[in-house]
């Protein structure tokens, strides 16, 4: 499948910003301050865009340890007694449908997805799309910066029984090792399952119909697809999900200390309805203060505690386990001897 290159993105992002410009200059009207507002987004959005994609031809990324890092991964998944890859991608390979819907699904669900939620967000939820858009930013630079720690994918491993669903069932987006769209050896974070779980919570907090709880099914479907056709490691998506939540709490947290201590929020913004608020949400009045109201300024927080601790001692148990495998190999070479466990004898 073929997807925007970095210069193509570069160029629309000049061509929207020149048009944004323009407008600005105009004579103000309801019409085109919207449309100076879109293309705003638009120039922002692939400006983000040119970056990702110019990212993964930068010399700096290697190949090295890619499928030793791999390896690592699943030795430690199991010693947190998760569930394999293995075991879910057998299931979906009994059945055919199962395993080509979940190749469509990854190739071609991704991308639009999120395309659709963005816009739906500026048309519909305009007061909440800032916050959202800015959380999409910084977990994006945060996927962009940890990718150089090269992880392979499952499927790179298929002496432990992986295949690459995508070579038996078509719709791979990816070629040769550095060709394709993304980078095949920066498994971990998933920027899918990312993608995925800002489409999914943005649409549960930003929307009051009884239906929005079904966005969660994305992020869930995601999850599995992913790991089915041996793109992503649970880990992956895991690790994604909780940059997200600390990209949230850095948003939240950086509105709370620009905006002015002293500018509450009025109470004609706070019983406005949708309409008016779409309307001041275009006029640049009441963004911030929008932004900042309800669960995302108490749960980011909280959750970003959370995830802090859980991943303090992930690294812990990584560690221990990186230190038993240095010094397995140390013994297979004979650098360091095999010392049996004695038991000394305490006084008294």
């Amino acid at each position: 499948m073929m997807w925007p290159t970095w210069d193509q993105a570069a160029a629309a992002a000049i061509l929207c910003g020149i048009a944004a410009i323009v407008l600005r200059r105009l004579r103000p009207t309801r019409a085109r301050i919207i449309a100076m507002s879109a293309f705003v987004e638009l120039t922002l959005m692939s400006s983000l865009y040119s970056v990702w994609r110019l990212a993964r031809v930068l010399p700096l990324a290697q190949t090295d340890g890619a499928i030793q890092r791999a390896r690592q991964l699943d030795r430690f998944q199991r010693t947190l007694h998760m569930p394999t890859e293995l075991s879910l991608q057998r299931f979906v390979l009994r059945h055919e449908w199962l395993a080509r819907f979940s190749n469509l699904y990854y190739a071609v669900v991704h991308v639009p997805a999120l395309i659709a939620f963005l816009v739906w967000l500026f048309v519909r939820h305009r007061d909440k799309y800032a916050p959202w858009r800015n959380a999409l930013a910084i977990l994006t630079a945060f996927c962009v910066v940890i990718r150089f720690v090269r992880v392979a994918p499952p499927r790179f491993l298929p002496d432990l029984g992986y295949i690459d669903l995508a070579t038996r069932y078509g719709l791979s987006i990816y070629g040769p090792v550095g060709t394709g769209v993304s980078d095949q050896f920066a498994a971990m974070p998933s920027i899918h399952v990312g993608w995925a779980a800002v489409v999914a919570f943005g649409a549960v907090a930003a929307s009051t119909s009884r239906w929005r709880w079904l966005a969660l099914g994305h992020l869930l479907l995601t999850m599995m697809v992913v790991s089915a056709t041996g793109n992503h490691w649970w880990l992956d998506g895991i690790v994604a999900i909780g940059l997200l939540v600390i990209a949230i709490g850095i948003d939240a947290g950086v509105r709370r200390l620009m905006r002015p201590a002293a500018s509450p929020i009025p109470t004609a913004d706070r019983q406005a309805p949708a309409s008016v608020s779409v309307r001041r949400a275009y006029q640049g009045t009441g963004e911030s203060a929008a932004a900042t109201r309800g669960w995302a300024s108490v749960i980011p927080w909280l959750s970003f505690h959370f995830f802090s601790r859980v991943w303090k001692r992930l690294l812990q148990r990584w560690q221990l386990l990186l230190k038993a495998d240095q010094r397995r190999q140390r013994i297979t070479d004979g650098r360091e001897p095999v010392v049996d466990r004695v038991d000394v004898p305490t006084a008294g």
